[in-house]
């Protein structure tokens, strides 16, 4: 009678399906970085500062619009002596200019300062991108192509203002590859200026910075070529500050509504 055999068990157990990946959870406007020049804290003093600076960086305050003591004074439910130290801190920060008996406006920067602090930003960000590509390592080029990938996705979902602040983000992160604590406190204040006069200034629907441009400084960057880069950086900053028109139509008189409290 035959013997019934029985089939050897395989030596190495089939394995499971790998599950798939997940793919990434879209970007959405929540994760994008605040503005630069943003003060944290929640004290009275600190919404006011930021409820004006927002306004302007977002164009519903324009250059020239009154900002009168009596009408802060009564939205926000505070005395004058705090609107006049909010007003006073954003007068140091260029956002407002403060007026001898005539009160503050939203500032209105001329063109020479507009030359000035531009000129002054393509010095430090050549000196910025030539430590970056120094210093930078693999890990940190594929956090800059990240960060690449996340401003071309919000360049096509997102309103100008909102994307704006990942251009911005770009260039800070750089800096903080340089490794340098003292130029990343320069360009932040840089930066900061910058973006108030794009804000106040660059036509609607304009880029305020082109990824294209971001694209290949980081290319340079991954090459080692640091003259490259600074070369492509200053391309790029004089490029923005060419894009911009010192003219713009005054905000209506609502001063609630442009604060974006009614």
């Amino acid at each position: 009678m035959a013997t019934k055999t029985t089939p050897r068990a395989s030596a190495k157990p089939a394995r499971a399906p790998l599950p798939s990946a997940k793919p990434a959870a879209p970007l959405q406007e929540s994760d994008l970085p605040g503005l630069p020049g943003l003060r944290t804290g929640d004290d009275v003093e600190t919404r006011i500062y930021n409820t004006v600076y927002e306004s302007v960086m977002t164009q519903r305050l324009t250059p020239g619009t009154k900002l009168p003591e009596a009408s802060l004074c009564e939205l926000f439910d505070v005395r004058r002596a705090t609107v006049r130290k909010v007003l006073q801190a954003l007068a140091h920060d260029h956002i407002v200019e403060l007026r001898p008996n005539r009160g503050a406006i939203v500032a209105e920067p001329t063109p020479e300062e507009t030359r000035q602090v531009f000129e002054a930003r393509r010095a430090l960000e050549g000196a910025i991108v030539r430590l970056a590509t120094r210093h930078a390592t693999p890990e940190d080029i594929a956090s800059l192509r990240r960060q690449l990938a996340a401003e071309h996705d919000a360049m096509h979902r997102f309103t100008q203002p909102a994307w704006a602040r990942l251009a911005s983000a770009f260039h800070l992160h750089l800096a903080e590859l340089s490794r340098n604590p003292v130029l990343q406190r320069y360009l932040m204040e840089l930066v900061s200026r910058c973006s108030l006069i794009v804000a106040l200034y660059e036509p609607p629907g304009k880029a305020s910075c082109e990824h294209e441009e971001h694209a290949r400084v980081v290319d340079l960057i991954a090459q080692g070529d640091a003259e490259g880069a600074a070369r492509e950086m200053e391309a790029h900053l004089l490029a923005l500050e060419h894009s911009i028109t010192l003219q713009q139509e005054r905000s209506d008189n609502n001063l609630a509504r442009m604060l974006g409290m009614a």
